[in-house]
């Protein structure tokens, strides 16, 4: 399974994202999103042992 980072402007990361289509609701949201970085295979496994990638998005 694919997992995705996105970051602001700043380069902080704002969401973790399971599909691209989670991405494309934050940004209608109002996210500012500006950078998208598929995450490593060591990083996405900490988001399928905690449950969805959408538990960090505190307001999705």
């Amino acid at each position: 399974m694919t997992y995705y980072s996105c970051f602001d402007r700043k380069g902080n990361i704002i969401a973790r994202c399971q599909t691209k289509e989670d991405i494309d609701v934050l940004k209608k949201m109002g996210r500012p999103i500006m950078e998208i970085k598929e995450m490593k295979k060591e990083e996405s496994v900490v988001c399928s042992l905690t449950g969805s990638p959408s538990d960090y998005n505190e307001d999705y």
